[in-house]
């Protein structure tokens, strides 16, 4: 665990949350938001400074994940925000009367609300990531956004903590006083975590943003723009990394398509 820094909180200024508008894909809410729909949204949640909210950043793979665990499409639908990191995400929403232009990809995201709001004096929490990462993605931020405050890093081990280990972990983020938490593990996982320990952090906003860590510090490379744009994303990262991706995508696309197919024509409900 890393030694957190002791430092002030925020003068904070007034940012509206919206009201979005959302549809249904296989059961699964998702709110008809882009990038800078979110980042104010956020903003209004700091702001308030009420109850914590989480952000399900989840596209294809979360979707259909949610088809074989009705408790997954449970947290999922709790979210305060279930945004479309996908193009398939994107193009549906076209098809149930919304004008979106651009999905919400995770690592954008974290970029956007940092460089946006880095001078505003938020705290920054992150966790997740292989050994090692997290502080780099600290030091990524702190490097690319003057003034950007990280308030403390945990990269959990590859195995389910223990009782003591998560009250631990929990009693950190809370003395750390974050404003944010960005949690870099895999769906389903990073979305478990944001449900069951939201209430227990004091923590305005968690935001599960999967490889964006990897991603955002160049661990990992990222496809060319126009084939994330262009929802090709996935025959990239799967040429990339096939042992680890062949399910997600091969198998998982595959049974997304086939259940979309099935409720666009009305052969299935979802609900």
């Amino acid at each position: 665990m890393k030694g957190l820094m002791s430092q002030s909180k925020p003068a904070l200024t007034q940012t509206a949350p919206r009201e979005n508008a959302s549809f249904k894909v296989l059961g699964v809410r998702v709110d008809a938001v882009q990038v800078p729909d979110v980042v104010a949204q956020m903003e209004g949640w700091i702001q308030e400074r009420g109850q914590s909210h989480y952000i399900a950043v989840t596209g294809m793979h979360g979707v259909t994940e949610a088809q074989h665990d009705p408790c997954f499409k449970d947290i999922l639908n709790a979210a305060d925000l279930v945004v479309p990191d996908g193009m398939p995400l994107v193009w549906l929403s076209r098809i149930r009367g919304h004008s979106l232009q651009r999905r919400v990809y995770g690592p954008e995201l974290m970029l956007a609300f940092c460089e946006q709001t880095a001078r505003k004096g938020y705290r920054h929490f992150l966790y997740g990531g292989a050994p090692g990462v997290a502080e780099q993605m600290a030091a990524t931020l702190g490097n690319r956004f003057p003034g950007l405050q990280v308030v403390g890093t945990y990269s959990p081990p590859f195995r389910p903590l223990t009782a003591d280990e998560e009250g631990e972990v929990a009693a950190m983020i809370r003395g750390a006083e974050p404003d944010v938490v960005w949690v870099g593990l895999s769906t389903p996982k990073q979305e478990r975590w944001m449900h069951e320990h939201r209430d227990g952090l004091g923590v305005p906003v968690l935001v599960g943003v999967g490889a964006a860590f990897d991603l955002n510090t160049g661990r990992l490379k990222q496809a060319p723009v126009w084939m994330r744009e262009h929802g090709l994303e996935w025959f990239y990262r799967l040429w990339r990394e096939p042992r680890r991706l062949w399910r997600r995508y091969l198998i998982y696309g595959s049974k997304f398509v086939w259940y979309v197919m099935l409720e666009l024509f009305g052969w299935k409900k979802f609900e």
